[in-house]
């Protein structure tokens, strides 16, 4: 009974994870809740980064055509010299200079960030400033399609995806909230903003799943970890799906009115 108990909480976590993470209420933040209000305890932020993974897989599988364009049309312009697809060759390079803050910041302080800031009532005033930056850009509507970007965009939004390293900030929010203020059409936000997601989640993929699937704690909860893995990846595939269109329709501001919620009830709360 107990062993169904568990696989039912990590059931659960990975639920939270897939339909937090492509929409602007931090994946992060609410696993944080999540584990505090089922009283599970998961070592350092490997459960993270594993179900992460699961998500990482549903937004390639959803933007695997513009990748596969991008990755194809680069080529073109670095070894056949056709100069019409420069701006796939740039769009890339863009998201290199984007990766670069999150990277640096989370190789030197993620450990850190992630122990003195895990905790409920800081996650309910994080919540608060998500809030207020969705909130602040909802009635945007940008005119820079993917050609039109610079390289002083690609530094605020990957500064700002930085940020969201903080749980309760969450990262699809300020990296959205970036590309917006910075004049992105609410499209190229979005592809800009999950194709950014997709090296950072590789990287620290690549270097913390294989010491983390092969240790004693996740070999004793294995099939609790899979299920948890197993739902991340279909709740995130079918949250991203629904989150094109809400942002397609400009109905933004509903996500900054439940940050609001759930943070005053984490903060008077818990």
């Amino acid at each position: 009974m107990e062993k169904l108990w568990t696989t039912i909480e990590y059931l659960i976590l990975g639920l939270v994870q897939g339909i937090t993470e492509p929409i602007p209420i931090s994946s992060s933040g609410h696993l944080v809740l999540f584990r505090e209000l089922l009283g599970i305890e998961t070592e350092g932020l490997s459960f993270e980064i594993f179900v992460n993974f699961a998500s990482l897989l549903a937004i390639f599988i959803i933007y695997r055509k513009d990748i596969a364009r991008l990755i194809t049309n680069s080529y073109l312009y670095v070894f056949k010299k056709d100069e019409s697809q420069k701006n796939d060759f740039l769009f890339i390079v863009y998201l290199v200079v984007g990766t670069i803050p999150v990277g640096v910041i989370g190789v030197l302080f993620g450990d850190a960030i992630g122990k003195a800031l895990s905790d409920p009532v800081v996650v309910g005033y994080t919540l608060l400033i998500t809030a207020a930056a969705i909130w602040a850009i909802r009635n945007l509507r940008g005119r820079k399609s993917d050609g039109d970007l610079s390289m002083k965009d690609a530094i605020i939004v990957g500064l700002a995806q930085a940020v969201a390293v903080t749980p309760g900030i969450s990262r699809s929010g300020a990296t959205i909230v970036a590309s917006m203020l910075v004049g992105m059409k609410q499209e190229t936000a979005l592809r800009f903003s999950f194709l950014l997601y997709i090296p950072v989640s590789l990287g620290t993929a690549i270097l913390d799943i294989p010491d983390l699937v092969s240790s004693e704690a996740f070999q004793a909860l294995l099939i609790p970890n899979i299920v948890a893995f197993i739902t991340a990846f279909i709740a995130t595939y079918f949250a991203l799906k629904w989150f094109m269109n809400i942002m397609a329709k400009g109905n933004l501001k509903y996500f900054s009115y439940y940050c609001v919620v759930v943070g005053l009830l984490v903060i008077f709360l818990m």
